[in-house]
């Protein structure tokens, strides 16, 4: 068998083994064994198996992961998620709409600790949707809402999501998340601004709420600053030189860990709770490292990448053409698809391309735009039907609404989204610019 007749017929058990519901990692860990041992031999196999294993997981630049989970659950517990949210309705409440903008800002500030997507969207719904529907929001915006909300969590740094790129591309991970900054407020001031519109339009789904008092609004404002200050610490320390990665992640689960315990009287029983969620988590994603680790080492022999590189660059396709193909194969994707196993599977063969066409600007800044694009394609393909994850994990928390009212209600931002795509591929100085301020 003919090496990409090898690689093809692995993406083909992969995808028939996730159609059977086997988790990723361990589908990708199972069809690179099994690729590499018929293609390779045994022997070299377990050769692979014995040094790669090692020499992934005792990189130090790993632990920051965990520590990252460590600090979304330290938050969770303190209830920072309850706090945000009404510090954002306490300020946009009284506008028509305004639970629904509080919910998206409460998620673009929790995704800003969480770093993860679903979890954020599923920790604001227990906060923001009985509100939501209290003040007789319809279901499609209170829905809609929190999912698009929720996909701010794998954009706005912290993120886990950026960390796994910029090991993958050999990115500086303070670079990713300083370039993520510009594009993750644009995502989430296009939701508000969507919702605003949303409302404007059919006002008796999205009625107004009463207005908090400026008093209201300090105490509100008085709950969350140790957290902003916490989240500034971190990246202005990161970029700054004052902490590597790993140092300013466990400076953000040390403080998020404080502030639990005296916010939230987190006590031993939250402690283990953190520290087991933050194990199931991070096991969860090291498998998935090792699965598509496993599987690429299987590709790399079918020199399928190598193949696929110069076949594209042989077929006389501008750059812009190769990108958007790219992307629209992450929009695809999206809707089967979670986002870490979509971006593992794929960079290692796309970086390489990515990195060898001419943008007009130098290839660090290609590959950090190029990660950039594809988290936030990939965020799209969350709330993207016919299988948008986060409108399942919404609506699955809102068992009164049809979920065909919440696809209906992510239509609005999914416009959002796409216009913002466009913004971006069409100037990547917004998300170079402040790259290149500080560097």
């Amino acid at each position: 068998m003919s090496g990409i007749a090898a690689g093809l017929t692995g993406f083909a058990a992969l995808l028939a083994l996730m159609a059977i519901r086997v988790p990723i990692g361990v589908a990708m860990l199972a069809v690179g064994i099994g690729g590499y041992g018929l293609y390779s031999g045994f022997t070299p196999l377990l050769a692979f198996l014995k040094t790669s294993t090692y020499y992934q997981f005792s990189t130090y630049s790993l632990s920051v992961i965990p520590l990252f989970v460590l600090m979304g659950e330290f938050a969770t517990q303190a209830g920072m998620s309850r706090a945000l949210y009404r510090t954002a309705a306490a300020f946009l409440g009284h506008r028509r709409g305004g639970l629904a903008m509080a919910s998206i800002g409460g998620c673009a500030a929790f995704g800003a600790i969480c770093g993860s997507s679903l979890a954020t969207a599923a920790t604001m719904a227990r906060v923001a949707l009985p509100e939501m529907r209290r003040h007789r929001y319809s279901g499609a915006l209170s829905t809609g809402s929190l999912a698009a909300g929720g996909t701010l969590g794998i954009l706005i740094p912290p993120s886990v999501i950026l960390v796994l790129y910029a090991l993958m591309a050999e990115q500086n991970i303070a670079k990713m998340f300083v370039a993520a900054m510009v594009p993750g407020v644009l995502a989430a001031a296009g939701y508000i601004a969507a919702v605003a519109i949303y409302a404007r339009i059919w006002p008796d789904e999205a009625p107004a709420g009463p207005r908090a008092s400026w008093r209201e609004r300090l105490v509100t404002l008085r709950e969350t600053w140790p957290l902003a200050l916490i989240f500034a610490l971190v990246i202005v320390g990161m970029y700054r030189g004052w902490f590597t990665p790993t140092e300013a992640a466990a400076v953000g689960a040390f403080g998020t860990g404080v502030l639990a315990v005296l916010r939230g009287g987190m006590r031993l029983p939250g402690v283990l709770a953190c520290l087991r969620g933050t194990a199931g988590t991070s096991a969860m994603i090291f498998l998935i490292l090792l699965g598509a680790e496993t599987f690429n080492a299987f590709l790399a022999q079918t020199r399928t990448p190598m193949l696929a590189a110069t076949a594209i660059s042989d077929s006389g396709l501008s750059p812009m053409w190769v990108l958007l193909a790219m992307l629209l194969l992450y929009l695809a994707l999206g809707c089967v698809m979670d986002s870490m196993s979509m971006l593992l599977l794929t960079i290692p063969i796309f970086y390489p391309i990515i990195g060898g066409l001419d943008f007009g600007m130098p290839r660090e800044d290609t590959l950090i735009w190029f990660g950039i694009l594809a988290v936030v394609v990939v965020e799209v393909g969350l709330i993207t039907p016919p299988v948008g994850m986060n409108v399942f994990v919404i609506n699955g928390m809102a068992r009164d609404v049809p979920m065909t009212e919440s696809f209906r209600g992510v239509l609005p931002f999914l416009i959002s989204d796409i216009i913002r795509i466009a913004v971006l591929i069409a100037f990547p100085i917004l998300t170079l610019g402040l790259v290149r301020l500080f560097g």
